[in-house]
């Protein structure tokens, strides 16, 4: 098959998922193609970008910011593509109804961008939002292709919340929606998708690339904990902060390590010093692959603070749990979406309230206090992520679900 995936940028440090996806695809013999507004500016590029020369397969828009250039490449684009895609062009061109896209001539773009590579069987929208720009390439490219959309957290909670009714095209148009779990799929249906059509598809890591490690505190030692996020509300690291700074005050040795950016990082780090907790708490920024690899096999617990944001933001299942579970970490976390799929409170690790700092620094005292805890937790948590959400097993049967639509009339 031949499948273009729709993504916002690519490649993106933050979305190893959408990477995972592609090479499991490619690995089974389909040719899949990336369509992107751009790539994430400094972005550690993970290996299998270049192992795959996927650079090859990686399309961007170029949509020009300014309106005058925008103007002047929309002529060109027209006088190019006119004689031999009229029907297309002057489609794209139908403000009447598509509207903003039309008329800034971004839909002209992005609908050459898969024409020139094109045709597709499969177009696969990353989120539900680009989900709407899919549906409108599929009305104007002159070959139809199932449209397939996955459902990963803002994409519903936030976005469909303050445009209501924005999906009801998609839901009537689209052949499969793939929220990451449950949680989601139930969202989905209370908004008026078919739910013959939903399947819950877990975003998946490639275990073999995660290595189980039997953890052996030695008395004494710091407990070394660690969080792997974005540096943004729904994130919740500013409790898992507090929760530390309690321990501390009680004479725990703990150092504690946030890997990420994000919009907080300078309210964090301004925490952390009022705090008096400069030496202990370390915000790490981004790290590549093989830096969080290692940095996980340093630790002891995986703390992953999720929240309901202010604006309704929240998670599916953060990968970064995932991850964590295959290395052999216990993993403290919240009662928040997706997340109790994946953590088994007291088997693979232990579940709080949101926004709950006490919890927190009680779950964390327990473990500490606990090794023999940890080290089941640990062999608990790997066994989970081998049977469910390994991402051979998952692109395998995203492959099954893609020939399933394929053969519907």
């Amino acid at each position: 098959m031949k499948i273009a995936f729709l993504v916002s940028q690519f490649p993106s440090v933050a979305e190893t998922f959408v990477l995972n996806q592609i090479v499991g695809l490619t690995n089974l013999g389909h040719d899949v193609h990336v369509f992107a507004d751009g790539s994430v500016k400094n972005v550690k590029i993970h290996e299998n970008y270049q192992k795959y020369e996927l650079s090859k397969k990686t399309h961007y828009y170029g949509i020009p910011e300014t309106k005058l250039l925008r103007i002047v490449k929309g002529i060109l684009l027209f006088i190019k593509y006119l004689p031999s895609n009229y029907g297309v062009i002057f489609r794209s061109l139908n403000i009447y109804r598509y509207g903003k896209a039309s008329l800034s001539l971004s839909l002209l773009f992005t609908t050459i961008r898969l024409l020139e590579k094109g045709p597709f069987d499969i177009i696969h929208s990353q989120f539900g939002t680009l989900g709407l720009i899919a549906t409108s390439l599929n009305q104007l490219l002159p070959n139809k292709c199932k449209l397939v959309t996955s459902i990963r957290g803002h994409d519903v909670t936030v976005f469909l919340k303050k445009h209501p009714g924005i999906y009801d095209d998609l839901f009537k148009e689209g052949d499969l929606f793939l929220p990451v779990c449950e949680f989601l799929r139930e969202r989905l249906i209370q908004e008026g998708c078919d739910e013959k059509k939903i399947v819950v598809h877990y975003s998946g890591i490639d275990c073999s690339k995660f290595e189980y490690i039997q953890r052996q505190r030695v008395s004494g030692e710091p407990i070394k904990v660690l969080t792997i996020a974005r540096l943004i509300e729904k994130k919740g690291v500013a409790f898992a902060v507090e929760a530390v700074s309690r321990l501390l005050s009680k004479g725990e040795k703990i150092e504690y390590s946030v890997i990420g950016e994000g919009m907080l990082r300078e309210n964090l780090q301004q925490l952390i010093e009022d705090m008096g907790m400069g030496q202990q708490v370390r915000l790490l920024g981004w790290k590549t692959h093989e830096e969080v690899k290692r940095l996980l096999e340093e630790s002891h617990v995986l703390v992953a603070p999720s929240l309901t944001s202010q604006n309704g933001d929240q998670e599916g299942i953060p990968n970064a749990i995932k991850e964590a579970m295959a290395s052999g970490l216990p993993v403290i976390s919240t009662f928040h979406s997706g997340i109790p799929e994946l953590v088994s409170d007291g088997v693979s690790g232990l579940l709080v309230p949101e926004r709950d700092v006490t919890a927190i620094a009680n779950a964390l005292a327990y473990l500490i206090s606990h090794p023999e805890v940890c080290e089941e937790m640990g062999r608990a948590g790997r066994r989970r992520v081998e049977q469910e959400f390994d991402t051979n097993i998952l692109n395998k049967q995203l492959e099954e679900l893609y020939m399933g639509i394929m053969q519907e009339t």
